[in-house]
């Protein structure tokens, strides 16, 4: 058994109908639903009024990742349809920026749908015109996937640059349709940097540059992180026990600017997105590696927080280590990975407010939110079920303000 208290996966379920899950995005990114719960209770209203929720100044932090399309449909000269979903980079090198800068030959770890139809050779995709060639390889078997290689006949041309040609746009499974020429913009925030994410961070696709004038106008700052989103945040939890689950690892980018203005920061701070929360509240527990450790790697585990008699600093100090490490290691920029997971009885040390979408039952995104919600998030979704909320990655958007405070 792993740490961490003990979670009934029961107590974080609930029926969400089929019909309730949005197939299709709001037709302004703006006007979807906002559901706002703080201490006077919960209310409605759209999105491109969050400003009027929101406290003046502060921070407001953003996943700046950008959605690949992961997506790859090839046909063998039978005709079989075989689709590879990229999931993580091998070689040259398992650091995603390098790997999409690659120019020459790439190894995934992928999933392959109707493997058994393609257990050798080399599969072609014409990419039409004069556009060249894509080809896979399957080099070998991985824990319920497979190692794949991808090379290219177009000289000069990223890996980066292949998908994009090559790929469709990775819709969650829940969505059950094919994606559309609408997903290619709309399942993309309108800030996607930094190629990396097999999921896009939803909780940002509302955001339009309307609403980024009018959260100016009250003094916010703007601050973005990168967290490539994997296809584990899809996971559902099958144990019983929230402790018999393995969380999946993401990887994490941050600069250190980022930290300074997260320490220069006098006001609330605002986590867009499941993804922005766990890349801030990680960035802590590598503060406190450093402090034990001041060449701990940037590798935060999934109990870290949970393990009996683990150290805990201020934010400050913690953040304060990170930027120190990096500028004794001469990096202004610096990368490492995090299988973090936040479940009920977690204290939260750097956010105040969540912007999030809702989520899946039984899920380990909705175990964050009941952490940082508290028990009042049944509330917030039995409103949202009973006022026609749309639910997912292209539903609609809540609100939340933490419910516990630290000393």
């Amino acid at each position: 058994m792993n740490q961490g208290r003990p979670v009934n996966m029961a107590d974080y379920s609930y029926e969400l109908p089929h019909g309730m899950i949005a197939e299709h995005p709001a037709v302004q990114r703006d006007h979807s639903r906002l559901l706002i719960m703080n201490d006077d209770g919960i209310s409605d209203d759209r999105f491109y009024n969050l400003h009027k929720h929101l406290p003046d100044g502060g921070l407001m932090v953003f996943n700046n990742t950008r959605v690949i399309r992961a997506r790859l449909v090839f046909r063998k000269d039978t005709g079989a349809r075989i689709e590879v979903f990229c999931l993580e980079p091998l070689e040259p090198s398992p650091e995603i920026n390098t790997a999409f800068e690659s120019t020459s030959a790439v190894v995934w770890k992928c999933l392959v749908g109707n493997a058994r139809k393609w257990r050798s050779g080399r599969l072609t995709m014409d990419l039409g015109g004069d556009r060249g060639h894509l080809f896979a390889e399957r080099t070998g078997d991985l824990d319920g996937a497979f190692a794949v290689r991808f090379s290219w006949d177009i000289h000069g041309k990223s890996f980066a640059e292949v998908i994009d040609e090559a790929g469709k746009v990775p819709l969650p499974p829940y969505i059950e349709r094919e994606a559309e020429a609408e997903d290619v913009e709309r399942y993309q925030t309108i800030y996607a940097r930094h190629h990396g994410s097999v999921a896009a961070p939803t909780a940002g696709l509302h955001f339009t540059p309307e609403v980024f004038d009018s959260l100016k106008e009250k003094n916010i700052g703007f601050e973005n992180v990168t967290l490539h989103v994997g296809a584990g945040t899809f996971r559902p939890v099958s144990h019983p026990d929230i402790r018999d689950h393995k969380m999946h690892t993401e990887q994490i980018v941050i600069s250190q600017d980022f930290i300074r203005a997260i320490l220069n920061n006098n006001g609330h701070l605002t986590a867009v997105g499941t993804t922005s929360l766990r890349t801030i509240e990680s960035l802590y527990w590598f503060g406190v590696l450093l402090e034990g450790d001041e060449n701990a790697a940037f590798s935060v585990s999934q109990w870290a927080p949970y393990k009996p008699m683990t150290p805990t600093i201020s934010s400050e100090k913690a953040l304060g280590n990170i930027l120190h490490h990096m500028q004794g290691s001469g990096r202004e920029v610096i990368s490492g990975d995090t299988s973090l997971i936040i479940i009920p009885g977690y204290s939260f040390w750097i956010a105040d407010i969540l912007i999030t979408n809702f989520h899946m039952p039984r899920s380990t995104l909705l175990l964050l939110v009941a952490a940082f919600a508290g028990e009042k998030w049944q509330d917030a979704y039995a409103y949202a079920l009973e006022n026609h909320f749309r639910f997912l990655s292209y539903g609609d958007s809540c609100l939340f303000f933490r419910q516990d405070q630290n000393v």
